[in-house]
């Protein structure tokens, strides 16, 4: 039974990857010299180039944020901290709509330089165009690099400062602290905070499209939209499924010899001294932290906060009210069925302790490393075959058609995003479920309870935070989700993502400025929640 319900949500995970396959090997070919010679070569060379720039940029302020708040002592650096975190409340597509708005020539900055300089026109001087892809990828690590400054803080917190107050005792400078022992300390939670942002960055659309970057994600989706050629849209999703497995596979490789060893408790007790900075570096190093913080979270917040306050009447627009609704329900159906998936996945490994389930757990995770343009176009494919073999069955048998039961509903977008943020949940909750006594449902069993008697009367209640955490976790990432849900979503069915990005695509940027606060208030909660409970754990371990 535990080798059964794993094996079956391992393979729903497998079936967008074998849905594309399908795809791409199947028809004529005809399109494919087309796009071998016209489209795939620059698109993969601006993925990478874009992939490239992404992950140094995020390594660069990641790191030194993390390096800057756990060694050093300055002004706000409490604040700071904590405020580090907000920019993952924010899309990469609404961090790229802001940028473009915040940087045009009728935006605050430049009109601020023409005001100061007496410029009358664009001709009379230069100003970088963000509509770039040097300008998405700075867009993308202002709103990414977080994931870098999460994992590598936390390196820094267990050891780096224990470490770097040994070398300092030897007489090491900082900057040679830095570069000779907290950077190789550090190298493998770096290496696994860039693989996240770059699966994050080739997932993203709404960003790229709007920018003008022809990626690998934008040219699936034209390829299928504009040229009418799923296969060939099939054929590059294959591209970049090799390019993920390449991240993935580069990152197991990067940390292959990596070895990490925390801190006894005994050694934890005496918090080793912050340096304190004095004079104009102690203000250099608040502003080098805040700066990150404005970028990615306060040139939105300004943006779609000024747009907003002029148009709150859209509050009550059915269409919006529509969007929220919809947003709110899938989120939280996608929450519930992952949530319930990741247990069943996680008991599964528990009660039968197998390879063969444990190594069905894994695959099933593995579906956070599929960008949605990938899930979208493999569920469509494998729903619309679904539906016409129920719709052949009935004609056949009853003589009523079906229609389309599953494609082009609601429950395609869930079951996308489900399989897409199982990983999420199942991390969650198997990271609470480590921290119980290992044998304390086996405990409850000896004393006559069944198995599932003693899951549901012991081990429910001691996991509720993490299944709450997990459930969260799901339902803010469902409610940014937008690569996906545009590929799936039924006809007039809109969320909020969506509503943002039709406006957007319309150039009416200012008309979708309420639902994209509404996606960033709804993502913060949980952020600032997450930002708190590490700031609490930092600062307990070291007390």
């Amino acid at each position: 039974m535990a080798l059964a319900s794993a094996a079956f949500i391992a393979a729903i995970v497998l079936v967008p990857i074998a849905s594309i396959v399908a795809i791409a090997v199947s028809g004529t070919g005809a399109d494919w010299p087309h796009l071998a010679r016209n489209v795939l070569p620059r698109s993969t060379a601006t993925t990478l180039w874009l992939l490239a720039m992404v992950s140094a940029g995020t390594a660069s302020i990641g790191v030194t944020c993390a390096w800057l708040v756990v060694a050093f002592d300055f002004p706000f650096r409490r604040l700071l901290a904590w405020a580090l975190v907000l920019p993952l409340a924010v899309p990469t597509y609404l961090a790229a709509y802001a940028f473009g708005e915040f940087f045009h020539f009728t935006g605050p900055v430049q009109t601020a330089l023409r005001h100061v300089f007496g410029f009358q026109t664009v001709r009379d001087y230069w100003f970088p165009d963000i509509r770039t892809t040097e300008g998405a990828a700075i867009v993308l690590s202002s709103v990414l690099y977080p994931y870098v400054y999460l994992t590598t803080r936390v390196v820094f917190i267990m050891q780096g400062r224990n470490i770097a107050d040994v070398a300092r005792t030897l007489g090491a400078r900082p900057s040679k602290v830095f570069f000779r022992i907290l950077l190789p300390v550090a190298r493998p939670a770096v290496v696994a905070g860039v693989a996240l942002v770059l699966m994050e960055t080739v997932n993203d659309i709404g960003a790229v499209e709007y920018l003008g970057v022809r990626t690998l994600t934008f040219s699936v989706y034209s390829t299928w939209l504009n040229r009418g050629s799923l296969e060939g849209a099939a054929q590059i999703a294959m591209v970049m499924l090799v390019l993920v497995l390449a991240i993935l596979q580069a990152e197991r490789w990067a940390r292959r010899r990596q070895r990490f060893h925390g801190a006894r408790a005994t050694h934890m007790r005496v918090r080793p001294p912050r340096v304190i900075l004095t004079g104009w570096r102690r203000w250099l190093a608040a502003c080098a932290v805040l700066m990150p913080v404005l970028a990615g979270f306060g040139i939105p917040l300004l943006v779609f906060g000024d747009y907003a306050s002029r148009r709150l009447e859209q509050l009550g627009e059915p269409a919006l009210q529509s969007a929220f609704v919809n947003s709110v329900v899938t989120a939280g159906a996608t929450a519930l069925v992952t949530v319930f998936a990741a247990m069943l996945m996680i008991n599964a490994a528990r009660l039968s302790r197998s390879s063969a389930v444990g190594s069905m757990a894994r695959l099933a995770s593995s579906g956070y490393a599929l960008p949605g343009t990938i899930l979208g176009l493999g569920l469509l494919f494998t729903l619309t075959r679904l539906d016409n073999a129920i719709d052949g069955f009935l004609r056949l048998n009853v003589g009523i058609s079906s229609g389309l039961l599953f494609t082009g509903s609601a429950a395609a977008v869930v079951l996308a995003c489900s399989i897409r943020f199982l990983a999420l949940a199942e991390g969650a909750i198997r990271s609470g479920m480590e921290k119980l006594p290992p044998h304390l449902d086996e405990a409850a069993r000896s004393l006559g309870r069944s198995p599932l008697a003693s899951a549901r009367e012991i081990l429910l209640p001691l996991l509720r935070p993490a299944i709450l955490t997990s459930a969260v976790l799901v339902f803010v990432d469902t409610v940014k989700e937008l690569s996906a849900t545009i590929l799936l979503r039924p006809f007039g069915f809109s969320t909020l993502a969506t509503h943002v990005y039709e406006n957007a695509s319309r150039g009416v940027i200012e008309d979708g400025a309420v639902a994209a606060l509404l996606i960033i208030v709804t993502a913060l909660v949980p952020v600032i929640l997450l930002s708190g409970a590490l700031m609490r754990d930092s600062e307990v371990s070291h007390s």
